[in-house]
Protein backbone atom coordinates (compact mmCIF):
# COMPACT_ATOMS: atom_id res chain seq x y z
CA UNK A 1 0.00 0.00 0.00
CA UNK A 2 1.42 3.61 -0.54
CA UNK A 3 0.79 6.10 1.96
CA UNK A 4 0.95 9.54 0.10
CA UNK A 5 0.71 13.26 1.84
CA UNK A 6 -1.32 15.56 -0.75
CA UNK A 7 -2.14 19.13 0.23
CA UNK A 8 -5.42 21.11 -1.24
CA UNK A 9 -4.81 21.60 -5.11
CA UNK A 10 -2.72 19.05 -5.54
CA UNK A 11 -2.98 15.89 -6.49
CA UNK A 12 -1.32 11.89 -8.04
CA UNK A 13 -1.51 9.84 -11.06
CA UNK A 14 -2.81 6.71 -11.46
CA UNK A 15 -0.95 5.37 -14.75
CA UNK A 16 -1.36 7.62 -17.70
CA UNK A 17 -5.40 8.04 -17.54
CA UNK A 18 -6.26 8.60 -14.11
CA UNK A 19 -6.10 11.42 -11.78
CA UNK A 20 -6.84 11.96 -8.36
CA UNK A 21 -7.06 15.60 -6.53
CA UNK A 22 -7.36 16.98 -3.22
CA UNK A 23 -10.32 19.65 -3.74
CA UNK A 24 -10.75 20.79 -0.25
CA UNK A 25 -10.06 19.61 3.55
CA UNK A 26 -12.61 20.23 5.99
CA UNK A 27 -13.57 18.95 9.82
CA UNK A 28 -11.56 15.75 9.23
CA UNK A 29 -12.91 15.16 5.55
CA UNK A 30 -11.25 14.97 2.49
CA UNK A 31 -13.21 15.96 -1.07
CA UNK A 32 -11.46 14.65 -4.02
CA UNK A 33 -11.94 14.87 -7.64
CA UNK A 34 -11.54 11.86 -10.08
CA UNK A 35 -10.69 12.37 -13.48
CA UNK A 36 -10.56 9.07 -15.42
CA UNK A 37 -11.55 7.77 -18.87
CA UNK A 38 -15.87 7.08 -19.23
CA UNK A 39 -15.11 3.41 -19.11
CA UNK A 40 -13.69 3.13 -15.87
CA UNK A 41 -15.68 2.33 -13.18
CA UNK A 42 -14.94 4.43 -10.13
CA UNK A 43 -17.22 2.81 -6.59
CA UNK A 44 -17.00 3.94 -3.42
CA UNK A 45 -16.05 0.49 -1.68
CA UNK A 46 -18.49 0.29 0.58
CA UNK A 47 -21.05 0.46 -2.23
CA UNK A 48 -18.50 -1.60 -3.96
CA UNK A 49 -19.07 -3.98 -0.89
CA UNK A 50 -23.05 -3.99 -0.53
CA UNK A 51 -22.93 -4.98 -4.21
CA UNK A 52 -20.81 -7.81 -3.84
CA UNK A 53 -22.85 -9.04 -1.24
CA UNK A 54 -26.13 -8.56 -3.20
CA UNK A 55 -25.08 -10.57 -5.63
CA UNK A 56 -23.32 -13.20 -3.44
CA UNK A 57 -27.40 -13.57 -1.99
CA UNK A 58 -29.13 -13.65 -5.37
CA UNK A 59 -26.90 -16.70 -6.48
CA UNK A 60 -27.50 -18.57 -2.56
CA UNK A 61 -31.58 -17.85 -3.53
CA UNK A 62 -30.95 -18.85 -7.26
CA UNK A 63 -29.41 -22.14 -6.19
CA UNK A 64 -31.96 -22.72 -3.81
CA UNK A 65 -34.80 -21.96 -6.51
CA UNK A 66 -33.50 -24.40 -8.94
CA UNK A 67 -32.96 -26.88 -5.78
CA UNK A 68 -36.95 -27.14 -6.16
CA UNK A 69 -37.35 -28.14 -9.17
CA UNK A 70 -35.17 -31.32 -9.70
Amino acid sequence: MLVITRKKGESLLIGDDIEIKVVKIEDGSVKIAIDAPKEKIILRKEVYENVKEENSNALKKADEILKLFK
